[in-house]
């Protein structure tokens, strides 16, 4: 009876066994990153999945082949979670068809002849090969790797490729392949990138003047095909940054970028008019999600902000409700460019739809009307400057005077206020405001607001930065500002 017992209790057992496995599995797979990678990255990429994978968990499946090839294959599959093109073309195809979600620049290739060590025949230029008909060439296939497709259109252009490639003795899928052709004594010589030809001790790079000015941007792209984005963009952010992956490529004669300091979970300072809370909310949410790191806002009224920045703080970015309080702290920042353009309206209780139909109307006697502070915000500074232009005198009708919009809107439908001045967003933000308020336009071009987004001069993420640009400007943010009375101002 014991032994029937014990049997039956490892029968029924085995089923919780398989599923237990079954989650451990499944975990595990999720840490498995599937990385499309071009063939003439092969070295520095190897050794810098090998670091990664010596301090970190995941597992990176590499695929090498050339940029074509590989964009053909994820076309096909639509699976799998970084590309890597030696050629930037090919992940703007990539994001065109809709298959990469997100970018960081990695490094710059430059291409030119790779020849025998110290170049027997002496060829410097296309000409020194057109005017030599025993020279054997070597070149990749347009379609199928990065640098035959680069080489072809910089020679189409100067009229030299239809001549050059008549020439070839072969027409190679990867740029290494040209390079072990010419050290096997297959080809004279071959067109390749710098860094591919600096790989091999029997060859020598020689530049060329059709391509000298003309270097190509690798970058590493994020697939929307992921799993596991987090996981792969973690993955990425190593490869791209200054003190982990682009150290090994620059062992490996690569040109590198200005990359990222490495950090495992970044966290980023975002200052932000409050205004633009409701707007950027869905964004920022993907982007932390997306990316791995946490953004930490601060959103107030931008005087506010822009005197703690005078004070000393130093925030990753600064997203302004207006250009004017952009411009007092722009020393700190990058450039700034403008994502929005917001109107100020009235907004007032509907019992007083009859009492209130034009601005000028704010000074009926008795009116308890809400602005913003004008030092406090760009909301106040720009109520200031509107009722300075239309000559309007709120005098003791200014019953209250706030940071944000938000407040104020508040302080309305609570009923401590007729009538308030606001952003148009201020007014759409939440649905039920319109229940029992109505919006009375201002129509005057001292009423808008424009949005510059900057990036700071100081911040140790400035591709990480980029990249949250890049999500505050995408299709889906667009939307979310439209769906609130934002004005899109950018292209």
């Amino acid at each position: 009876m014991r032994a029937k017992l014990i049997f039956l209790c490892l029968i029924f057992s085995i089923p919780l066994v398989i599923s237990i496995n079954s989650i451990f599995n499944k975990e595990e797979n999720n840490n498995n990153l599937v990385f499309y990678c071009a063939a003439g990255l092969r070295l520095p990429v190897q050794e810098i999945v090998e670091n990664y994978q010596n301090e970190f968990q995941d597992r990176i499946n590499i695929q090498f082949a050339g940029s074509g090839t590989l964009l053909s294959n994820i076309e096909a599959s639509n699976t799998g979670d970084l590309y890597l093109a030696a050629d930037t073309s090919y992940i703007d195809i990539a994001i065109d068809k809709g298959f990469v979600e997100s970018t960081i620049p990695t490094c710059n290739l430059t291409a030119g002849f790779v020849v025998k060590k110290n170049n027997p025949l002496k060829l410097k230029s296309i000409d020194d090969i057109l005017n030599n008909p025993s020279v054997r060439v070597v070149l990749a296939n347009p379609e199928a790797a990065s640098i035959g497709k680069f080489s072809k259109k910089v020679l189409t252009d100067s009229d030299k490729w239809k001549s050059i490639s008549a020439r070839a003795v072969v027409m190679k899928p990867t740029v290494n392949e040209i390079a072990n052709a010419v050290k096997l004594n297959s080809a004279d010589v071959g067109i390749v990138w710098d860094a591919v030809a600096n790989q091999y001790a029997e060859l020598e790079f020689v530049p060329l003047p059709e391509f000298n000015e003309k270097k190509k941007l690798v970058t590493i792209g994020l697939l929307k095909s992921s799993l596991n984005k987090p996981a792969a963009m973690k993955f990425a952010r190593y490869l791209s940054s200054k003190d982990k992956g682009q150290m090994v490529l620059k062992k490996h004669g690569f040109e590198i970028l200005s990359g990222d300091q490495w950090e495992l979970n970044p966290s980023i300072v975002l200052y932000t008019g409050a205004m633009l809370n409701p707007a950027i909310k869905k964004s920022l949410d993907l982007f932390e999600k997306r990316e791995g790191v946490s953004v930490d806002v601060v959103p107030n009224g931008c005087g506010v902000l822009v005197s703690q920045m005078k004070a000393g703080a130093r925030p990753d970015a600064y997203f302004s409700c207006d250009v004017s309080f952009m411009n007092d702290v722009e020393h700190l920042f990058s450039p700034s460019i403008t994502i929005s353009q917001n109107d100020m309206v009235i907004l007032i209780k509907k019992d007083k739809v009859d009492e209130i139909k034009k601005i000028k109307d704010l000074e009926v006697p008795g009116l308890r009307v809400g602005c913003a502070h004008p030092k406090k915000s760009a909301l106040g500074a720009l109520t200031v400057r509107l009722l300075d232009n239309l000559k309007i005198n709120l005098g003791s009708n200014l019953t209250l005077d706030s940071a944000t919009g938000d407040f104020l809107v508040n302080q309305l439908r609570a009923g401590s206020l007729d009538a308030i001045i606001v952003y148009r967003s201020n007014a759409l933000a939440n649905s039920s405001t319109l229940d029992d308020a109505a919006i009375v336009e201002i129509n005057d071009s001292s009423a808008l607001a424009y949005q510059p987004f900057a990036i700071g001069l100081n911040t140790k993420h400035k591709n990480l930065m980029t990249r949250l640009f890049d999500t505050l400007t995408s299709q889906q943010a667009k939307s979310d500002f439209e769906k609130i009375g934002f004005k899109w101002m950018v292209e």
